[in-house]
C-alpha cells in the first residue's frame, strides 16, 4: 500500500465506491471548493488501485486545516489505512503552520465518530437537523505547529 498525492479525478472515482458517500461530489465541486486555496489531496493505492482518499484545505483562513472529504473502500477497512491518511495529513498541516484540524460528520456515521475520538479529536460543536441522524457533529484537534508561519494562513 502506498500513500501519495492524488488528483481530483482519482478521488471522484474512488468516492463512487464508498457507501457512506451516497451522493458523491462531481469534479466541478472539488475545483470550486479548492480553487486557489492551499489544499492537500491524498490517496491510498494498492496494486494500482485507489482504495482510499482524504482531502483537506484552508477553508476558514484562521489557522485551521479543514478535513473536508475522505473515504475508504469497504474491502480495505480495518487495516489502518484511513488512520495513515489522517496522520500524514495532520503532519503536513503542522509542518505548514496550521494550528488545528477541523472536520464534521453526521450523527449516523458512528464509525467515523469513534475514529475521530480515537485519534484525539474532540467534539467542538453540533448542528441540529430535522432528522437527528443527519445532524452534524463538529470535531477539532490541536496540532503541534512545526512551522514558524502559523499566523500567515
Amino acid at each position: 500500500m502506498k500513500i501519495r498525492a492524488g488528483t481530483i479525478a482519482e478521488i471522484v472515482e474512488a468516492s463512487q465506491h464508498v457507501p457512506e458517500l451516497m451522493n458523491p461530489y462531481e469534479e466541478r465541486v472539488y475545483h470550486e471548493r479548492l480553487g486557489d486555496t492551499e489544499h492537500l489531496m491524498l490517496v491510498a493505492e494498492t496494486e494500482g488501485k485507489v482504495v482510499g482518499f482524504k482531502v483537506g484545505y484552508n477553508r476558514y483562513k484562521d489557522g485551521s486545516f479543514y478535513l473536508w472529504m475522505g473515504g475508504l473502500l469497504p474491502a480495505y477497512r480495518g487495516q489502518g489505512i484511513y488512520q495513515q491518511l489522517t496522520e500524514i495529513m495532520e503532519q503536513w498541516a503542522s509542518e505548514n503552520g496550521y494550528t488545528h484540524m477541523l472536520l464534521k460528520t453526521r450523527n449516523k456515521l458512528k464509525p467515523m465518530i469513534r475514529f475521530c475520538l480515537s485519534q484525539g479529536y474532540y467534539v467542538s460543536g453540533f448542528s441540529e437537523h430535522p432528522d437527528p441522524m443527519e445532524s452534524r457533529i463538529y470535531f477539532r484537534k490541536e496540532l503541534q505547529v512545526k512551522s514558524q508561519n502559523a499566523n500567515a494562513k
